[in-house]
């Protein structure tokens, strides 16, 4: 058996911890890309192939390493042969997160206990289907079952958020709220900037002020609290905002500093409005989209051909966000990096912009995307601990739009609690249960809960 009660716990405390403090604590994904329709609908999967690969990039990714054809992963092969090729590419995945997630949702989900293989795909195909088949397995019941009391999806401010409004309505009992992500409106020098602003009706810079303005006002009568922006590098530039747009709809060249100008103004304009309302602004920062142009040209954005960034971040973050602390507007804030080369510029950045009564309010966000993995996550705790304050850390998130990847939490648990227990089976602090149960039991929840208001 390989998920058993003990899984990756290597240590006495580490088991006390996990099993005591962390098991049975509800879960909240503040930051995850699953559709608000298909809870509001409480979508049926098909089979285990729409549920575990569609739109799964992960998956994608090592079945293309594999030496999978496409047509057996995005393409029109049957669900049943598609599944064949993940179950065959599964066991070459030693070392990678992806053979844990997968059997934890085995196991989990279906009580599937042995490792899948290409000889047993058959049995865990047809074990898989019968349980998607049963009443309580819709998307309502797989949140339900995964012990979720509030879910956070990401939205554009055009959204109309009516599925949003329907899930409370219909009186589930997870909360599901919304998440402002305003990229279109500030990324001006990328194809989809000049559509977006004629699509939301702006014809001047002030308008694209009042629209955001608007849909925060919105987003936050729906119950939001957070937003969420993806920055290859958080800008920081003085100048003409306004000329900068002037210049874009024009059709103009956007240089590389007006571009830097009229995203920080925006930006500042947006983190004002944040702050007032008490939100909470995530900046993930450090990722190179799109890389390979054959694969976009066929597929579209985030079908698994993005990667890790190298900017040198420190300077403009540092200036973005004083520029905000300066006038009494900075929001509480939780910053993510790609690069791992970055865990101690963002892990001393914190402590330069915290301020009363808010425990942590500049956050270092748990590692996120390449670093969601054993390594990748001892290493933000470990950067944490060393430069902040890991027990008031938000903790995890699934980042995922999989209904199932909500086993990451107890991934990400485990985890933290083997870390924290070989701390103190060292003898590096006391075995002091009190405390340590509300250390883990924040970071897994508590923190989370009263961080965002929820």
């Amino acid at each position: 058996m390989l998920i058993n009660d003990n899984f990756m716990l290597k240590n006495d405390v580490a088991k006390k911890l996990y099993n005591d403090y962390a098991k049975d604590l509800p879960i909240i994904d503040y930051h995850c890309h699953i559709s608000p329709k298909m809870i509001a609908e409480d979508y049926r999967f098909k089979n285990i192939t729409e549920l575990f690969l569609g739109g799964d990039h992960y998956k994608w990714r090592v079945m293309r390493s594999n030496g999978v054809d496409e047509k057996y992963i995005t393409g029109d092969a049957s669900d049943y042969e598609k599944f064949l090729k993940f179950a065959e590419t599964l066991p070459y995945t030693i070392g990678n997160p992806m053979y844990h997630w997968t059997h934890l949702e085995l196991k989990r989900y279906f009580d599937i206990d042995e490792p899948l293989t290409l000889k047993n795909a058959d049995y865990v195909w047809n074990k898989c289907n019968e349980i998607l088949s049963r009443e309580d397995m819709g998307a309502k019941g797989l949140i339900e079952k995964s012990n979720v009391k509030v879910i956070c999806t990401t939205d554009d401010p055009i959204d109309t958020l009516e599925y949003h409004k329907q899930i409370k309505q219909d009186g589930f009992g997870v909360a599901v709220y919304p998440t402002f992500r305003p990229d279109k409106a500030v990324e001006i020098s990328k194809d989809t900037f000049l559509p977006y602003i004629k699509l939301i009706g702006a014809k001047t810079y002030s308008d694209v002020l009042n629209f955001l303005t608007s849909r925060i006002e919105y987003f936050n009568s729906v119950g939001c609290r957070l937003s969420d922006h993806a920055l290859e590098c958080v800008p920081f530039a003085e100048g003409d905002a306004e000329a900068v747009f002037n210049k874009a709809i024009s059709g103009e060249i956007i240089s590389e500093t007006d571009e830097q100008i009229y995203k920080t103004a925006v930006l500042q304009h947006c983190a004002k409005e944040y702050a007032k309302r008490g939100w909470a602004m995530q900046l993930h920062i450090g990722a190179l989209r799109n890389n390979n142009t054959k694969m976009y040209n066929k597929l579209g954005a985030d079908t698994g051909f993005d990667s890790i960034d190298d900017p040198s971040i420190a300077k403009p973050l540092s200036k973005f966000l004083d520029s905000l602390e300066v006038c009494d507007s900075l929001p509480k804030t939780i910053l993510y990096n790609l690069n791992p080369k970055d865990n101690y510029v963002l892990g001393t950045m914190l402590g330069n912009f915290q301020s009363a009564p808010v425990k942590s309010k500049i956050q270092f966000g748990s590692g996120w995307w390449f670093n969601d993995q054993r390594d990748g996550m001892e290493a933000q705790l470990k950067t944490l601990a060393n430069l902040g304050l890991l027990s008031r850390f938000v903790g995890m998130l699934t980042d995922s739009r999989s209904f199932v990847s909500y086993t990451r939490h107890e991934y990400f648990r485990r985890i933290l609690c083997n870390l924290i227990g070989q701390w103190v089976e060292d003898g590096e602090y006391p075995a002091d249960f009190d405390v340590l149960g509300e250390i883990i039991s924040g970071i897994c929840y508590n923190n989370a809960k009263e961080y965002f208001n929820f």
